[in-house]
């Protein structure tokens, strides 16, 4: 029988990526989703988001599938600012 643990709340350190690599794969992953939700709220075709974010639809399929490994963290940002997707940033100590 398989051992279930409790999430930690980050799948990538449950998948034991090291802490700083799995906060920023959290963080792209985030960004990514809430593009994918933007693109899906405004029933745009994947063609429709690229001409809107000015990137290629190639690109747009990528965060749709969530291929995050290809994306940088302040190339999501800059996504979601032409989308109008709001980005906050929490800092805790």
């Amino acid at each position: 029988m398989a051992k279930v643990s409790e999430s930690s709340g980050n799948i990538f350190m449950d998948l034991w990526f090291p802490p700083h690599e799995a906060a920023v794969l959290l963080l792209r992953a985030e960004l990514a989703e809430a593009l994918r939700q933007w693109i899906e709220s405004e029933d745009f075709t994947q063609a429709q988001a690229a001409k809107r974010l000015g990137i290629a639809q190639p690109r747009v399929s990528e965060i749709v599938r969530g291929k995050i490994e290809l994306m940088s963290l302040d190339y999501l940002v800059g996504l979601c600012a032409k989308a109008g997707v709001s980005v906050e940033v929490r800092l805790a100590a």
